[in-house]
């Protein structure tokens, strides 16, 4: 029995069917991301680390890592790295003409370097503006990251606008880690969507407030739960556009997806996969409840 308003009512599910994910995001590419990195590997957990082109020579800045030590550290790591601006400007305290190089710079310097495609980024100092969001999209920058806590597992209205879940010193940390991985989106009647934690900071933090224990201890009861997709930044950003490009018959009892990902649709309590090229028809439920 489902109530009739929910007969029709689809919700996204990750990769495996999974209705809940986590990522985290990290900047300025300190040394103190080895020590991260060792975490996120040891318990399988996923991240973005941000990175600044032109600042290689500022050890004594929170022990950033010469451009030697950046690559060896995320050449091979498997994390993603992204865009944080070639000289960690406030972007909305320069000319846009001068913001755009400061974005473009750092992105063509990332990709050349590590040899891969960057699309992402964190806004340093949260500095951005309507401006910068315009012209992200021309810059092929597909999500940038804010400080601004949502303190929910809501996924973003606007990528180029994502705030996180919290930062790992937020006092409410602990509160929403506990709700997020004793809880679901499965768990409640109606509003069933899909759940996201992004924690975001700096891992110099850890080393500064001796308190590494925060991420260690996150990481070691998330890395327990087998109900969460652990991803990065990226992976969550294609993901989703994945989804959002499926295409619905009219009735909504069929789906198509022209997208190269997998995507994973839930229905009247049933969690549908539809391959990539793949078209699929959903099974009908009569019975309904009034």
């Amino acid at each position: 029995m489902i109530f009739r308003q929910m007969y029709k009512e689809k919700y996204m599910r990750f990769p495996g069917g999974l209705a809940k994910a986590a990522t985290f995001s990290y900047d300025d590419g300190v040394k103190t991301d080895l020590r991260l990195i060792g975490i996120f590997e040891k318990y399988g957990l996923k991240g973005t680390f941000n990175l600044n082109s032109l600042l290689f020579d500022c050890e004594n800045w929170h022990g950033r890592m010469d451009e030697r030590q950046t690559y060896d550290a995320f050449s091979k790591c498997g994390q993603e790295i992204a865009v944080h601006g070639a000289r960690h400007l406030f972007l909305n305290k320069v000319s846009l003409p001068e913001a755009i190089c400061e974005i473009a710079d750092c992105r063509a310097y990332l990709e050349n370097k590590f040899e891969r495609i960057v699309t992402g980024m964190a806004y340093a100092y949260n500095g951005y503006n309507a401006d910068i969001m315009r012209v992200l999209a021309d810059l092929g920058i597909s999500y940038a990251r804010t400080t601004t806590p949502t303190y929910s597992f809501a996924l973003p209205e606007n990528f180029l606008e994502w705030n996180p879940t919290c930062h790992h010193g937020d006092v409410r940390l602990a509160e929403l880690a506990d709700k997020f991985i004793n809880s679901s989106p499965s768990d409640e009647l109606k509003c069933r969507e899909p759940w996201l934690l992004y924690v975001w900071g700096h891992s110099y933090e850890f080393e500064d407030n001796d308190n590494w224990d925060i991420i260690e201890g996150l990481a070691q009861r998330l890395s327990k739960s087998k109900d969460v997709w652990f991803a990065t930044n990226g992976q969550i950003r294609e993901y989703v556009r994945a989804y959002d490009s499926l295409v619905f018959s009219l009735d909504g009892e069929r789906v198509y997806n022209p997208s190269a990902l997998p995507v994973w649709i839930e229905l009247r309590g049933k969690t549908y996969k539809i391959g990539a090229g793949e078209s699929v028809m959903f099974d009908r439920q009569k019975q309904l409840e009034e």
